[in-house]
């Protein structure tokens, strides 16, 4: 059970993280004002947390002008999905040896 805590990544150990990761391995793209809405973050708090995701490679960033408004979007790398499969399938492991 040991090997298993390996594959828990402390870059995953916040909710808000968690959640912007689960938002991400199911949608191609997601709006910074999405993310916003769902995890009901103020601005600040939310870039730090996609800051964190983007320096461990985890997250890639597309920033482009709709008409005169900017638009954030975000999208997981495959080191990310990988990293977050690992993760959950961790957590699922842990869970199952506990019962």
């Amino acid at each position: 059970m040991k090997n298993i805590f390996t594959k828990i990544r402390k870059e995953f150990d916040h909710r808000t993280r968690l959640g912007i990761m689960s938002m991400l391995v199911v949608n191609e793209w997601v709006e910074f004002t999405t993310f916003k809405e769902m995890l009901g973050l103020q601005d600040g708090t939310l870039a730090s947390h996609l800051k964190k995701l983007e320096t461990n490679d985890f997250i890639k960033i597309k920033k482009e002008f709709i008409g005169r408004k900017p638009k954030t979007s975000y999208a997981v790398t495959e080191i990310g999905r990988k990293a977050f499969t690992d993760h959950l399938d961790a957590l699922e492991e842990i869970i199952k040896q506990s019962k």
